[in-house]
């Protein structure tokens, strides 16, 4: 793709009926693969604290490793917009310590930011907009929230509960956000929403209505282990593929086969001459 999408962009994409992608990175080396993909957008996802750092959930990531990644990130992705998640407590205690957790994550590099929940963060989301930081908002399955759910659960099964998820994205809609994900919510209600919104609604478990998708790029290359959610699909077994080419490195050290000529490097024939004339001359 020669031109990648801009956030403003990204309802003209809605509205053209084209499906938006987006995946997760972590660093630099991934944010480059995505970078020539045709990925739209580059989530620096909290959930590195799962893939990258062993945490097990979100919980622990703080403003700090987020920046850390993002900075990464962004120096690889020369064509894709970045959106970085706001961590655990860097934007809950106060409006002021939201702005100054997204605004240290724009200095950072980000074009956007995005944060779990509704009704609470509407202050919250329209001050961020206010000063010029777009906000990307995240319902459904909120990760931070997940020993208050009792564990990676669907929401949104009853219609009342579904109600309540549509009525959070109308109102964070209005006071400014540029797309919202669905996390784990039944098909029916991210259709419902997607419906009733100008926004892209990016959806993860969440059913084939919504404007778009977003993969963890681990769980997209099979780069996990153990048991992955429903909605994961693996385009590529990478887990396997990285563990053959360790155990061929393996053998072929062992075997003296690697490094061969073409991996080594040569100096001069007379210069190897003289330096072994040199050291016979000390012994």
């Amino acid at each position: 793709m020669d031109k990648k999408v801009t956030l403003p962009g990204l309802r003209d994409l809605k509205r053209a009926g084209k499906k938006l992608r987006m995946v997760t990175a972590y660093d630099f080396a991934q944010a480059g693969v995505v970078d020539r993909s045709e990925v739209e957008l580059i989530l620096v996802g909290d959930s590195l604290g799962n893939a990258v750092l062993g945490y097990a959930d979100t919980v622990p990531v703080t403003l700090e490793e987020m920046l850390h990644h993002t900075r990464a990130v962004v120096r690889g992705a020369a064509r894709t917009p970045v959106v970085a998640d706001l961590p655990f407590l860097s934007y809950q205690v106060s409006i002021e310590e939201a702005v100054r957790s997204a605004g240290l994550l724009m200095k950072a590099g980000a074009a956007g930011v995005k944060l779990e929940g509704g009704t609470p963060f509407l202050e919250t989301v329209a001050r961020l907009t206010a000063v010029g930081i777009p906000v990307m908002g995240h319902l459904g399955l909120t990760p931070q929230r997940v020993h208050e759910f009792g564990g990676y659960k669907v929401q949104g099964k009853a219609a009342s509960q579904a109600e309540a998820i549509l009525d959070d994205a109308l109102a964070l809609e209005r006071v400014g956000i540029f797309a919202l994900v669905l996390e784990c919510v039944p098909a029916p209600v991210a259709r419902i929403i997607t419906e009733q919104l100008a926004i892209p609604t990016i959806g993860i478990g969440a059913g084939p209505h919504c404007d778009g998708q977003v993969l963890v790029l681990h769980d997209l290359l099979g780069l996990t282990q153990g048991m992955r959610p429903k909605f994961v699909k693996r385009y590529l077994q990478g887990a396997d593929l990285a563990g053959k080419a360790l155990a061929d490195y393996c053998r072929e050290v062992a075997e003296g086969i690697f490094p061969g000529p073409e991996h080594s490097f040569t100096m001069p024939e007379e210069q190897e001459r003289l330096l072994r004339d040199v050291l016979d001359g000390r012994r």
